[in-house]
């Protein structure tokens, strides 16, 4: 079934160097790094019982190659040949190969897939946002497939893009491969109200009619993003078999810490484990859950029947 995601693959995630661009990501950004300390600390958490796991949206195999190696049995599955390609090269070098299992698919199309097949879902980096107006389906298909637990991110309504409504070299803060400091905003900069407003309201950043048919004759280089409130999220996952639902915002203290003592710590190996533990918790606080910087994170216990 192409889907419009499917096409995204086509445009992006399956050309060559798309796969190592996504290795280095998390070395060279902040958020990034916290995105991912938090999210591995969140699985590693919940492994309890686990033995089978399918991660959506798996990319190069950041997640699912280490619950490999610890013996559990994974399904990764990518909607890019060219991120399979990487992960199987990443797998067979650390020698997991035999406990993976590779399938190239949309998120929008899982009916090869049993209900409550695996006991541990995953799906990571919102790959369930680039869905839209499919994501609410998506959401109740992964769902269907799980038995015990699903730990998602999905795109967050205050963060992301809202941010560079206001801030438009907000990116550049936490960029730790720039040494030049970010680009002075120009002194006569408004942002655009009207877009904040309706980014709250929706939760999408374009016009869907507009954009999905820019896209379409290529005139846009990519198409519409959904992004959740935790209130909603929380909505369909219990309406869909969660017994209950955590959320996290990853990012949230990231938000107020200045660049300059941003590079500090990160120059810092010992002070950097502290800060990075130190957002765990605090992005954990349910204060903090739906102010993360890119991110909601969602992590749903399965109610049994």
């Amino acid at each position: 079934m192409q889907t419009i995601s499917s096409d995204i693959s086509e445009r992006f995630w399956n050309q060559s160097a798309a796969a190592d661009l996504e290795v280095e990501r998390e070395q060279l950004n902040i958020d990034d790094i916290i995105l991912k300390t938090h999210t591995e600390r969140e699985i590693l958490a919940s492994l309890d019982g686990v033995r089978t796991v399918f991660d959506g949206g798996a990319g190069w195999g950041r997640f699912s190659i280490p619950l490999a190696k610890r013996g559990l049995a994974v399904t990764h599955f990518d909607i890019s040949n060219a991120m399979i390609d990487k992960a199987k090269e990443i797998a067979a070098r650390e020698g997991v190969l035999a406990n993976m299992t590779f399938i190239q698919g949309s998120l929008e199309e899982l009916t090869q897939f049993a209900d409550k097949q695996f006991d541990m879902v995953l799906s990571f980096d919102s790959p369930v946002s680039y869905t839209y107006p499919n994501h609410e389906a998506v959401l109740k298909n992964l769902m269907r497939i799980c038995a015990k637990r699903l730990i998602l991110s999905v795109y967050n309504r205050a963060g992301g893009g809202m941010l560079h409504i206001f801030n438009p070299r907000r990116g550049q803060a936490y960029a730790l491969q720039s040494q030049a400091e970010p680009a002075v905003i120009g002194s006569d900069f408004i942002p655009d109200m009207k877009l904040a407003t309706a980014v709250l309201e929706s939760g999408l950043f374009e016009n869907p009619t507009e954009t999905i048919s820019a896209y379409e004759r290529g005139e846009a280089t990519w198409p519409v993003s959904y992004s959740f409130t935790t209130s909603e999220l929380s909505s369909i996952l219990l309406s869909n078999g969660a017994k209950t639902v955590r959320f996290a915002g990853p990012g949230a203290l990231l938000r107020a810490v200045p660049r300059e003592v941003l590079m500090n710590i990160m120059r810092n190996e010992e002070v950097k484990k502290e800060f990075l533990d130190f957002c765990y918790a605090y992005d954990s606080q349910p204060s903090c859950e739906g102010m993360g910087m890119t991110n909601i994170l969602a992590n749903a216990e399965i109610g049994s029947e």
